[in-house]
């Protein structure tokens, strides 16, 4: 998915539709009740302690820059998301947790609509951007997109293009052809990534694949930033990473949040009490909780997700 400029004028100005494919996610099978008769001593061997001393609390926007009301989400007859209501505020990060086939992808891809290029999916429910309602019927979603960015699990720059042209790929579609605004963009952007002293004499000669795979990820958060979107989701972003690698993309993602509203989804709980300002949830498609990191890591008020976050099941 390539980004585009971002957005002039207000939801009224937004029309039009999209087509094409997506990807869906199956929910996880384990029971409450199965999680609940574990015995002591499974319990006891099973937990682990998450350093919370990691959390660092700051100050995040008053402003509810994203707004989630009785969003229920189908594939076909299936239902796969219920009645989830939560709010992002801006300038800050939002952890989603849960086990695999949960439905976290599913979430964060209704966020900017991009479940819906999935045949057969359908939405239920309010997304609010900015107050404004990004499934009305004149809102064009390919618009949304640009105000909502997303960067995906697996690194994708774009293999033909060089590191410049993928860059600079979702200004070129909206004919942006101007070479000295062109160069800045590219400049500010890999320097807000870490990027441009590693890059900087190579621009135009080497294509985005031929970089490290973490090298290739701060590429697509480069592009996905280079269309000044407004909220930037992530999905599992460090999950095909190596440690190292990891580290730095999370420094980035702090620094993001000074400027971003971010969520993005991980399955590392080290990584949501590292990085996030709040911390959501999700079993079996269901919202559990959502708070503030500490308060769910250190006094979550639900015995499910006790049990999840001291990894008694997941």
């Amino acid at each position: 998915m390539v980004g585009g400029v971002q957005m002039a004028g207000n939801v009224d100005q937004w029309g039009a539709n999209l087509s094409g494919r997506g990807v869906g996610s199956d929910n996880q099978n384990i029971s409450v009740k199965e999680v609940s008769k574990m015995s002591i001593r499974e319990e006891d061997r099973m937990s682990v302690r998450i350093d919370t001393s990691q959390i660092k609390e700051v100050e995040t926007g008053k402003r509810q820059k994203v707004e989630v009301r009785g969003l229920n989400v189908y594939y076909g007859e299936k239902q796969v998301l219920y009645d989830l209501n939560v709010s992002f505020p801006e300038r800050s990060i939002t952890a989603i947790i849960g086990p695999s086939g949960c439905g976290k992808s599913t979430f964060i891809r209704t966020l900017n609509r991009l479940h819906e290029l999935t045949e057969g999916a359908r939405v239920e429910g309010t997304v609010l951007l900015d107050g404004h309602d990004i499934y009305a019927p004149e809102v064009n979603p390919v618009l949304v997109r640009r105000k909502i960015g997303m960067v995906f699990q697996k690194p994708n720059p774009f293999p033909n293009m060089t590191i410049y042209d993928n860059v600079v790929a979702g200004l070129k579609l909206q004919n942006i052809r101007d070479t000295e605004f062109l160069d800045e963009v590219v400049e500010r952007t890999l320097r807000v990534v870490g990027l441009w002293d590693e890059v900087c004499d190579d621009l135009k000669g080497k294509r985005g694949t031929d970089l490290s795979g973490g090298q290739q990820q701060r590429l697509c958060i480069a592009r996905a930033i280079a269309v000044e979107p407004e909220v930037i989701l992530m999905d599992e972003p460090t999950a095909s990473l190596d440690p190292q690698s990891t580290l730095i993309i999370e420094d980035l993602m702090r620094d993001l949040r000074k400027r971003y509203t971010v969520i993005a989804v991980t399955h590392n709980m080290q990584q949501a009490a590292r990085v996030s300002d709040f911390t959501m949830f999700l079993y079996n498609g269901k919202q559990i909780e959502h708070g503030r990191t500490r308060d769910v890591f250190e006094r979550p008020k639900e015995e499910l997700t006790e049990h999840y976050i001291t990894g008694r099941f997941g």
